[in-house]
């Protein structure tokens, strides 16, 4: 089954706890703080393996979770990193974060890696906590949670040449003479229901990857007939074979169908329309062919190659003419550098790291990234756990803040699930 699109839920490890632990040996005096750190958390990393084509595994797993690390121990020792969840991948694969709708991964090359979501640092042992005014802390740290994403998983195969057209132009059978592909071939409109890929070699021995996509129709950028599913396919194309039906056997007129066809690929993405494109006359041995290519010249100033896929008449020129422009047009890459997650970070205003929302008169909300993740972090089994917590709070301006807005002693303060009584 062709699959080229999946939504999953990632959840990376949670780092493993600290451990709070003192010495305790016969001859030592004040053994001193003696636990450990926890491990790092499993990341969820995305591998590209040139033996798969589709992402029909991921499309009924729709949740990976990475293991946990280890947590640290007596005696100083740490806890065991988790080992990272690897998902592998089709070449060709983008995944992007379908809450801030940038791109994390474009993955291209065999056994490529990305880190798609990180695991949590482990958290602190006592042991690192001591200083010399206080040398033997009674806390330790809980570990750092795991990233949790939300991520739209696409396959945008990687192809040199797109065929594209309107339905039984002919490309399928095109691909089936120039390459191994072996396309379901009818006599019916959208025989083709999913990309095919063909390697093609030239007679002078260049090869080639070529994409066949299922037959475009007007409107199909907006989602009609199957084109909305399939367009995204052409994206990372660096040439576009334009399939024309020059009989006009289906009662359409090849200039028209011409128009529709780059209407909808300039309707789907601009910048399609700035690759270099050629139009393979098809179905040249039928009668009214040579008339409606008369006037279709008439009309339009691009290469034309003059075809019958049938009986293979023209293909070979039409390969040295491709092989030709693949020459002189270097690869580029799918996305700007600015698309990506790790690019775009340092283009936004930093966000503040915490809101204060008044619930009602003695009710106060405080949420955000930085303050929720040291609420998780923190161990809470130890009066001095708290008193750092406060201190935290206190240097990031939350006290000041709750001030401002009237809070009184015995008021509620809320992070999470975690309920605070406020006191001076």
């Amino acid at each position: 089954m062709f699959v080229d699109e999946a939504i999953l839920e990632l959840e990376a490890g949670k780092g493993g706890n600290g451990c709070m632990a003192f010495r305790r040996e016969k001859y030592v005096e004040m053994g001193g703080p003696f636990g450990g750190n926890g491990g790092r958390g499993g990341n969820i990393i995305f591998k590209g393996d040139e033996g798969l084509n589709t992402l029909v595994d991921l499309k009924y797993k729709k949740l990976y979770k990475a293991k946990n690390g280890e947590h640290g121990q007596g005696k100083g020792m740490h806890g065991k990193n988790a080992s990272d969840l690897v998902v592998k991948v089709p070449l060709g694969t983008v995944v992007t974060d379908v809450d801030t709708d940038l791109i994390i991964a474009d993955i291209t090359k065999h056994e490529e890696e990305v880190v798609v979501a990180y695991g949590g640092r482990g958290g602190r042992g006592n042991i690192v906590f001591a200083t010399r005014s206080n040398p033997a802390p009674a806390f330790c740290e809980n570990g750092e949670p795991g990233e949790i994403k939300k991520v739209k998983v696409e396959l945008k195969l990687l192809a040199d040449v797109g065929l594209v057209g309107m339905p039984s132009v002919g490309k399928s059978t095109i691909i089936s003479k120039i390459s191994a592909s072996k396309p379901k071939i009818a006599a019916y409109h959208f025989t083709t229901l999913k990309p095919n890929l063909g390697v093609v070699k030239t007679i002078d021995n260049r090869s080639f990857v070529v994409a066949d996509l299922p037959g475009l129709i007007k409107g199909a950028s907006l989602g009609e007939g199957l084109g909305d599913k399939f367009l995204k396919h052409i994206e990372r194309t660096r040439v576009i074979a334009h399939i024309i039906d020059m009989s006009g056997i289906e009662g359409r007129d090849p200039y028209d169908d011409y128009v529709i066809i780059n209407q909808e690929l300039e309707n789907f993405n601009k910048s399609i329309m700035k690759k270099p494109q050629i139009v393979i006359a098809n179905k040249m041995d039928m009668p009214d062919s040579k008339e409606n290519l008369k006037q279709f010249k008439e009309k339009v100033n691009v290469d034309i190659f003059e075809v019958s896929a049938i009986n293979g008449m023209g293909l070979d020129k039409v390969l040295i003419k491709l092989a030709d422009m693949l020459d002189t047009i270097k690869k580029e890459p799918l996305y700007e550098d600015t698309k990506f997650e790790s690019h775009v970070v340092y283009k936004f205003k930093k966000e503040e790291p915490y809101k204060v929302i008044k619930e009602n008169d003695h009710t106060y909300l405080i949420k955000g990234k930085e303050i929720e993740k040291l609420l998780r972090m923190t161990w809470f089994a130890s009066d001095e756990a708290y008193a750092r917590f406060s201190r935290k709070m206190k240097k990031m301006g939350i006290e000041d803040k709750l001030r401002k807005m009237g809070i009184q002693n015995g008021d509620i303060i809320k992070i999470l699930d975690y309920e605070f009584e406020y006191q001076e």
